[in-house]
């Protein structure tokens, strides 16, 4: 049976170490964000965070809370592979995929606010490098802002509670893949 797995989380957590580590296991990958990236890119842009916020609010206007997970669905349904999501943010998008995606199975990522806006501020140069722009940086001021917008204005709490696994991200990168190996056995045992 085809695997889906959504991960959830504020910046910073893991989110992208998480699908790496899933990636691996030769899970297709399905960025949720990259629809903002597309869109700016499309409209000419500059690549920034003013930018991005600007396009995801225009998508939201537009579609709704759910506007991510709506536009993502047809990627993800043509998909025949198992699946990670990289991404979900809000209630509504939890909701709606819980709806669509039969057997879907959410993991968050949770790291202290500290150790988010330490890797945050330190991914500057990952970020110049890394033409898919995975691994944003900020600075601690937008760090905290971006936590503000997205527990406000996102609901973006209400996934990371209701997952069905949780991940602690605040030791080394094999620590992580042991943890992971673990959920990944709990969720073939199902």
């Amino acid at each position: 049976m085809k695997k889906i797995i959504a991960i959830v989380g504020m910046p910073g957590a893991g989110k992208s170490e998480v699908s790496d580590f899933f990636i691996k296991k030769n899970f297709s990958y399905v960025r949720m964000g990259q629809i903002a990236i597309d869109e700016i890119q499309k409209r000419k842009l500059e690549l920034n965070e003013a930018n991005e916020k600007k396009v995801r609010e225009g998508l939201r206007k537009e579609h709704g809370m759910a506007a991510f997970a709506i536009l993502n669905l047809p990627k993800i349904r043509k998909i025949a592979d198992n699946i990670v999501i990289d991404g979900v943010y809000s209630w509504e998008e939890y909701e709606f995929f819980k709806e669509k995606l039969s057997g879907i199975v959410f993991i968050a990522v949770y790291a202290s606010p500290m150790s988010r806006y330490n890797r945050l501020i330190s991914r500057a140069k990952l970020h110049k490098h890394d033409p898919n722009k995975k691994y944003r940086s900020f600075t601690l001021t937008e760090a905290k802002a971006r936590d503000t917008a997205e527990i406000e204005n996102l609901n973006k709490g209400g996934p990371i509670a209701m997952a069905d696994f949780t991940v602690v991200n605040e030791g080394t990168k094999e620590e992580l893949r042991k943890n992971l190996e673990g959920v990944l056995r709990r969720i073939d045992a199902k």
